[in-house]
This record gives C-alpha cells, structure tokens and sequence, in this order.
C-alpha cells in the first residue's frame, strides 16, 4: 500500500513537472528497476534518480550541506531532496568518509562527532521505506568510470581528497590516504582540500596534485587514474596519458553499481 501511494504521489507531480522530469517518472513507472542515487558531499547534497545503466532520469537536483548539523539533521534534509523526484525502487548514498556494512566511521567533512558510529544505511531505509546501501563517495564515483581492467584508482577533489582502488573491476577495501601525511608534516587532506586551494591559488595547488598523483603511482603501479571531484576542473597541469579527467556526475551515476552482485 505504501509503495502504491508513492507512486500515485509520484505520478501527481510529474503531471505538473518539466519534460525531462515526466519522462523521468513514466520511466520509472514502467516496471524498469531505478534507483535514488544520493551523493553528499562537504558543500552540497546532490541527487537524481538513475536506471540501470546509470543514466539520470531526471536533472539533478542540489542544495548546501548543512555542514556542522547533527546527522537526522542531514537525513532530513536528503528526504526533502528525495521528495520531488521521479519514484525509485532503492537508494544508493556516497559518503565522505568511511563507512562498514552502513554504519558511519569517520566523517571528516561534515563537522559532528555524532557521525561516529551512525547507521545511515537504517535512518534512510526507514525515511524513505526502501532497501538503502551506502559507501564512500570516492568509491563510487569510481565504480561509474572504471573500465575494469587491471589496477585502476580513483581521486576526488572537492572540499577534502578522496580515493578509491579496484582490481579488475571489483572495489578494494577503502583506504583512508587523504589523513595520511603527503608534505611538510600535513596530510593529503590538508595540502589538497579546497581550503588549501583557496588560500594558495589554483597554480601552486595543481602543481601539489601532481605530485599526489606521482605518489598514487608509485605506491599502486596504477593502470588508470581518474580525477573528479568538483575542483578536478581547476587544474592547471599537463596529465599524463593514463590519467584521465571524469565528470563529477559520476558521483551520482555510479550508485546503480552498488547493486550490482
């Protein structure tokens, strides 16, 4: 009954929505499997409902993170993004930070010790009454983009640097490199996030992202990398032919491959 009514809801607000919106919704009506993808980042909460092949339904929509907000705060205001999109089947949310079997370990970007051990995975499947699945949005970012093949990372530039490592196509453990130290006694997060950036220019931080990137490479013997994130757009420098600049929609793109077995 609840999913009925849902869709009914859903079915009102697409009579009165854009075009792209309405296809959106009959789509997602037909029968075809969509899901809510969710991407939070440090500045902004972003989602879109996808299909199967990752493709957006309907535009993204966005608002400010309320960084420094408890975390039913933030999970408030994802239910009101949620809430004008086309109905979806289940729910895949990228989190700045670590998380196990949906439970929050850290979450340096978003300012409140009470993410610490927060199931988000449970808040959003009882908010939004479906199955939900969670992992760090450099992960999945990278799941969106990755060919498949041999070694392959992923780095994210936005508020903090996240990374991502797969195998042949399947995703690694998630390492926390940004809180590792990179130069003159401070962590990749500190030299790399959009702070940093701000205060030195966009030069000198490109040039700073170079050497990550050699780094990555000599710790990994990286196959591809891919650099996204909202920042990846202000660098400056030459890459080398097997780094490759990716859309930061693909934070939101990739959530259809957490459901993938």
């Amino acid at each position: 009954m609840a999913v009925r009514t849902r869709q009914t809801s859903g079915a009102r607000r697409a009579a009165s929505a854009p075009p792209r919106a309405r296809r959106g919704a009959e789509r997602a009506a037909s029968g075809a499997v969509s899901t809510l993808a969710i991407d939070i980042g440090g500045s902004g909460l972003k989602a879109s409902v996808i299909d199967e092949r990752g493709n957006l339904l309907v535009d993204r929509v966005r608002v400010e993170t309320p960084v420094g907000a408890d975390p039913e705060q933030i999970v408030d205001a994802l239910v009101a993004v949620a809430a004008p999109l086309p109905p979806y089947s289940r729910v895949s949310v990228g989190f700045p930070g670590v998380v196990r079997d949906g439970v929050v370990l850290t979450a340096p970007n978003l300012g409140h010790e009470a993410w610490r051990g927060y199931d988000l995975r449970r808040a959003l499947t009882v908010r939004l009454e479906r199955p939900v699945r969670v992992a760090n949005d450099a992960d999945v970012q990278g799941l969106a983009v990755i060919e498949g093949r041999g070694v392959e990372m992923v780095v994210t530039l936005g508020t903090g640097f996240g990374t991502g490592i797969y195998l042949d196509g399947r995703l690694g453990p998630h390492l926390e490199l940004a809180h590792q130290p990179f130069r003159k006694g401070q962590t990749y997060e500190q030299q790399l996030g959009n702070a940093a950036r701000k205060r030195i220019g966009d030069e000198k931080w490109s040039r700073r992202v170079r050497r990550a990137i050699r780094n990555l490479r000599e710790l990994t013997t990286f196959d591809r990398l891919y650099v996204g994130g909202g920042n990846a757009k202000r660098l400056t420098i030459t890459l080398d032919p097997d780094v490759s600049l990716v859309s930061n929609r693909a934070g939101i793109s990739g959530g259809v491959a957490l459901w993938r077995d």
